[in-house]
């Protein structure tokens, strides 16, 4: 008798448990779902005047100001995405102004042409709300840091359209070597609602058509050393990207002063490039690089310098689709020099220069089928592998931490950016 009283207990806890997460997921993901696609909406409205009314460039400046104005004024300078992790690893709270702030800033930085992504404003208004979310219904403190990774998968899916890498990406992010596995349900869960929902609001996912190669050793020499090159990229990114905001950040201390400079130096650039390929986030030529297998041989290049400067001069935005952008156009044209066919190698170069970004080789893998298909697992999963190792400890998030050794069974505890092996 004592045995089932004790049996029943315990099944009454997991079923509670599961109502508590099923509950919790499906108002942070409808919420995320429904804001998300707004953002989604709002983003491509902005981005569509800025292609038919090119004089909109030379608003950045302003648009500038006002988001320097907007954080001031919303009292959440500062805040971004390592705060974000920050309240995963140690329960700092995330004031829910920043959802405003990150969604009307980043709106209006793609408006004036700077090149960011969207999905720091995703991480950053998903966090937000779950740690809102969690705030409002009581959570234990434990239970709000699980809410603030459902929020980033949930928005992350609602932009992008895969759950999968959503989910895996935000609970693997925090902390590199450490999964919390009691997250992966939750995330899941509210990964899938908010894509229910963004769909019946009409954001279909992000999906590209990729021919894979058949499986051969050859090939996946190939595909090795095009990930060694991708890694070598990817820590070429994210040095660029934080030079330029450490840089700026002590010459120019004035923000108002700093983001004029900087959307004026953008504007330089772009006049000086005669087109608009490298502001915005740049779908139209990720979708050229891996469809058409066709991307300029500079243009990763420049897509890290108009990043790292956009970022650096203070507007506001992700890095994670300018590391799409440069991962897919550097793959485009490396991978035919390797013999490998361009579009395949624009998709390889996506993953793999995301992966040593991020330092999240399994979001990447799935990330890669998700938006591929599953016909070049195993070449995503080599390139994915090696990109992590090869890319060593740098990061696009500096919150981050290092738990596990890349090279070795080893325990660690240090931040990406600031870890050296000895």
């Amino acid at each position: 008798m004592e045995t089932i009283k004790k049996t029943a207990h315990r099944a009454g806890l997991y079923l509670a448990a599961l109502g508590k997460w099923s509950f919790l997921a499906a108002l942070i993901g409808g919420l995320c779902g429904v804001i998300g696609t707004a953002f989604h909406v709002s983003v491509d409205v902005v981005t569509e005047f800025r292609l038919t009314h090119p004089w909109v460039l030379w608003a950045l400046p302003v648009l500038g100001l006002a988001i320097v104005g907007l954080y001031k004024l919303l009292r959440v300078e500062g805040k971004g995405t390592n705060h974000v992790l920050l309240s995963v690893q140690n329960g700092e709270p995330l004031p829910l102004a920043l959802t405003p702030a990150i969604f009307l800033s980043t709106v209006l930085t793609h408006l004036g042409g700077g090149s960011v992504g969207r999905e720091g404003a995703a991480l950053q208004m998903g966090g937000s709300l779950g740690y809102t979310a969690g705030k409002w219904l009581r959570l234990s403190e434990e239970e709000r840091r699980v809410a603030v990774l459902m929020g980033m998968a949930a928005f992350f899916t609602a932009l992008f359209g895969t759950p999968l890498a959503a989910t895996i990406f935000a609970i693997g992010v925090v902390s590199l070597g450490v999964f919390c596995h009691a997250a992966l349900l939750p995330c899941l869960l509210a990964a899938l609602a908010a894509m229910g929902v963004s769909g019946l609001l009409g954001v279909a996912p992000t999906r590209f058509q990729v021919a894979a190669p058949a499986l051969d050793a050859i090939m996946l020499l190939r595909v090795a050393g095009l990930a060694a090159l991708c890694a070598l990229v990817s820590m070429l990114f994210c040095f660029g990207v934080h030079q330029a905001e450490h840089l700026l950040g002590k010459g120019v201390k004035n923000p108002w002063l700093r983001v004029v400079l900087g959307g004026g130096a953008l504007i330089a650039l772009t006049l000086l490039m005669g087109n608009m390929d490298y502001n915005g986030a740049g779908m139209g030529v990720i979708a050229a690089a891996i469809e058409q297998g066709r991307a300029a041989p500079w243009a990763f290049a420049l897509k890290i310098i108009f990043t790292a400067l956009s970022l650096g001069a203070g507007f506001k935005g992700g890095e994670v689709v300018p590391s799409f952008f440069v991962g897919a156009t550097f793959g485009c044209v490396a991978g035919p020099l390797l013999g490998i066919p361009a579009g395949f190698a624009a998709a390889v170069g996506l993953a793999a220069v995301f992966c040593g970004a991020t330092n999240s080789p399994v979001a990447s893998l799935l990330l890669a089928v998700e938006m591929f298909g599953g016909d070049g697992l195993i070449y995503y999963a080599l390139a994915c592998a090696l990109s992590n190792l090869l890319s060593g400890y740098a990061g696009l998030y500096s919150a981050q931490r290092v738990r596990y050794d890349k090279l070795r069974m080893r325990r660690i505890d240090a931040h990406t950016n600031g870890y050296a092996e000895k």
